[in-house]
């Protein structure tokens, strides 16, 4: 089941709210002795997380459809990072990975019983009972865990405020008498939270099919007053693309980042794409984002404004720290 983006938590009808985890979204199924962990694009994940494929086993039911978040806490707090290292393609690597950071299973809906009986048909008051029935023998600390809900608004609001500290991508409210709507966005919606930084654009690429400017590259001043690239921006119209060239192209020229510059091409990448001009740090921009970590945005963030009044020196991680 998909969800709908919202810019804020419904105040009327019928939700069941609930944290929007930052990990990769999974269902387990079990059956017998098997147990297959599944991504949102049918990709399996069995191998990257082998303590959830022993934990779910250890769960006294002996089939089951569980839908829920794949997550690493460090220090009682979600870190996506951690998450990314898992995708490896060595055993030994993911087995020293699997002690040092356990991984944890988010569970939010039941889908399959026990019985082997589908719930999908099921409205969400009914399934969200069964499934705290289900859980009732896993552990809160454990590595399989009931996801917290609740029916007030109020608390999903204090979740809102708690998100910078735990980590979490957002709320999720979910109408309490649909089904579970496989593949569409019907029944749920969510909220994330949505900051903005002023950054220093410390380079370009150019549009792969055109002469446009097909993105920003974004800086920040380290504590040691080095740029480093922090992220990119894109969200331009065409004709955005072609009125950029004549804000950037004059101020091609060293340095550009002086501290972590941008990477080399991915497999994805044509020579085009992959190619950066570096500028004058003289362009500050402000920019909304929904997530900071590792040294960088995780996705891609929303061009909003020039910042011609702010002073590139000004723009510092600072700003972007979560506390």
């Amino acid at each position: 089941m998909e969800a709908k983006s919202a810019d804020r938590i419904p105040a009327k009808g019928a939700y069941l709210f609930e944290p929007k985890w930052d990990g990769f979204r999974c269902l387990a199924f079990r059956s017998r002795n098997n147990i297959l962990l599944q991504s949102k694009a049918g990709q399996p994940l069995g191998r990257y997380f082998p303590e959830l494929v022993k934990a779910l086993a250890q769960l006294p039911a002996r089939q089951f459809v569980l839908d829920g978040e794949i997550v690493i806490f460090v220090d009682g707090r979600l870190s996506f990072d951690d998450l990314l290292l898992r995708v490896h393609p060595a055993d030994s690597r993911i087995r020293k990975l699997s002690a040092s950071t356990p991984a944890t299973f988010m569970c939010f809906d039941l889908l399959v019983d026990e019985h082997g009986r589908s719930l999908v048909h099921l409205p969400l008051t009914e399934r969200r009972r069964k499934l705290e029935k289900f859980l009732q023998s896993a552990s809160s600390s454990g590595m399989v865990r009931l996801s917290p809900a609740s029916f007030e608004p109020r608390m999903a609001k204090q979740w809102m405020r708690k998100m910078a500290t735990m980590g979490l991508d957002g709320i999720v409210a979910k109408q309490l008498d649909q089904p579970y709507r496989s593949g569409d966005r019907t029944a749920m919606i969510k909220i994330k939270r949505i900051r903005t930084a002023d950054c220093v654009v410390g380079g370009f690429r150019y549009a792969e099919k055109s002469n446009g400017i097909g993105s920003l590259l974004l800086g920040l001043y380290n504590g040691e007053n080095l740029l480093d690239h922090v992220g990119f921006t894109s969200s331009f119209s065409a004709e955005q693309r072609k009125e950029l060239k004549q804000v950037v192209e004059p101020l091609i020229g060293q340095p550009g980042f002086t501290g972590r510059a941008p990477g080399g091409p991915s497999r994805w990448s044509t020579k085009r794409s992959s190619e950066w001009q570096p500028l004058k740090p003289k362009l500050v921009c402000e920019v909304s984002y929904d997530h900071f970590s590792g040294g960088r945005f995780r996705h891609g963030t929303k061009f909003l404004r020039w910042r011609p009044e702010k002073r590139p020196d000004q723009c510092r991680f600072e700003q972007v720290q979560q506390s």
